[in-house]
């Protein structure tokens, strides 16, 4: 058993960190913008969104496994953040990865997201949000198919798909 000493100290090293180091447990940014080109404020995205999706994209929420109509969905598309209209995924790279999310191997471009280290659940993941507005969408795992090796796996609230053909939406920020 611990002594009430080693206790002490150890509160007290990890109150320095957390002092010097911000909230170091709950994210850490990386290859995250700080600020991202679609900016609103609060009651903007509230009004724009969903509960639901105002939850995961604003929220960092994450929707019940299989409750997704875009789970099992394979129109030929692109799915975009449903929170800006950016161009994220193509149906091209969309697999079944059995975990009742939509998964993607590959993102439509490099640049059509960002990322940042997720500590929420203690063990470091990867959290996927949207270069255009931030929105969170998801994380990625080491564990999909190839040829990448990556399983991008999204909430479906933070996507909306767009058939084949049909032109990208131009965001009204009004």
């Amino acid at each position: 058993m611990p002594s009430r000493r080693t206790v002490l100290t150890g509160t007290a090293a990890v109150a320095a960190l957390g002092a010097a180091g911000g909230a170091w447990w709950l994210s850490s940014d990386e290859t995250a913008p700080r600020v991202f080109p679609v900016s609103l404020t609060e009651a903007e995205w509230r009004a724009r969104l969903s509960p639901g999706a105002f939850a995961v994209l604003r929220q960092e929420d994450t929707e019940a496994p299989y409750s997704s109509p875009l789970d099992d969905f394979w129109e030929a598309g692109t799915y975009d953040c449903a929170g800006c209209a950016n161009p994220v995924y193509g149906s091209d790279t969309k697999f079944d990865s059995g975990t009742g999310w939509p998964s993607f191997w590959a993102p439509l471009a490099e640049d059509a997201v960002g990322t940042k280290t997720d500590y929420k659940l203690v063990l470091p993941r990867t959290e996927v949000h949207c270069a255009r507005c931030g929105g969170h969408l998801g994380h990625i795992f080491t564990d999909g198919p190839d040829p990448t090796g990556k399983r991008h796996c999204l909430n479906g609230l933070a996507l909306a798909f767009r058939p084949e053909g049909e032109p990208a939406a131009p965001l009204a920020l009004s």
